[in-house]
């Protein structure tokens, strides 16, 4: 045996007999971890989620106030010009938002939110907050937080204690399903649909609420 032959034999590699390769027992190894990351989502997911149903319970919460038809019916009365800081129930603004976000408005809803930020509204800077936080929007939702908490033009700015209170108090009332969570009834959805509507075919937002849509609301914080 030459040299070469040595190197060879030392080379090789033994071999075992092949065992059987059993599919189904794959296939059922392939189902469980499919099972398993469908049952754990991606946390992104779970904070949206979360993100979004916080908003939800906001936007009951505010619609439930009892100033929150008198503001809608402020809102109505202005005089149809371009919202400004001199022209604009910041508070209407809030709370028409929140009416546009629970019957599905949510563009419409984001730029009445914008409008009452703006003009230096918390409460709907937190909903921006979370409006875009519910679309994974991160950047956006990092900005209006800032908004919520910065302290520099205002010594009362909300801290996280107040933050995290707040969450918890949404978390309860979708829990428990408060009286303080109550949807809006299907007249209210009928009234915004028909805003949304009437609306010019170049306008993608919903218009500001008219008298109509004041007086429903006016019966809905009444029941």
């Amino acid at each position: 045996m030459t040299a070469i032959d040595d190197l060879l034999a030392d080379a090789r590699i033994p071999t075992a007999p092949r065992e059987s390769f059993d599919v189904g027992a794959a296939l059922r190894r392939l189902a469980a971890d499919a099972a398993a990351v469908a049952a754990k989502p991606h946390p992104d997911t779970v904070r949206a989620a979360q993100a979004g149903q916080r908003l939800s319970v906001v936007c009951r919460w505010i619609l439930n106030k009892p100033d929150a038809a008198e503001h809608v019916d402020r809102l109505a009365q202005e005089p149809e010009t371009p919202a400004d800081d001199g022209h604009l129930d910041v508070d209407g603004a809030l709370v028409f938002a929140c009416l546009l976000h629970l019957t599905d408005h949510r563009e419409s809803a984001q730029f009445w939110w914008q409008l009452a930020a703006g003009a230096g509204h918390r409460a709907a800077a937190y909903c921006l907050h979370l409006h875009h936080l519910s679309l994974g929007e991160t950047r956006e939702a990092r900005h209006w937080l800032h908004e919520v908490t910065d302290d520099v033009l205002d010594s009362e700015a909300p801290d996280g204690t107040f933050l995290a209170t707040l969450e918890a108090v949404a978390t309860y009332v979708r829990r428990t399903g408060s009286s303080l969570a109550s949807a809006p009834t299907g007249g209210l959805e009928m009234e915004v649909d028909r805003l949304a509507t009437a609306k010019p075919d170049s306008c993608i937002i919903v218009q500001r609420p008219d008298r109509r849509l004041a007086d429903l609301m006016h019966d809905f914080t009444r029941r």
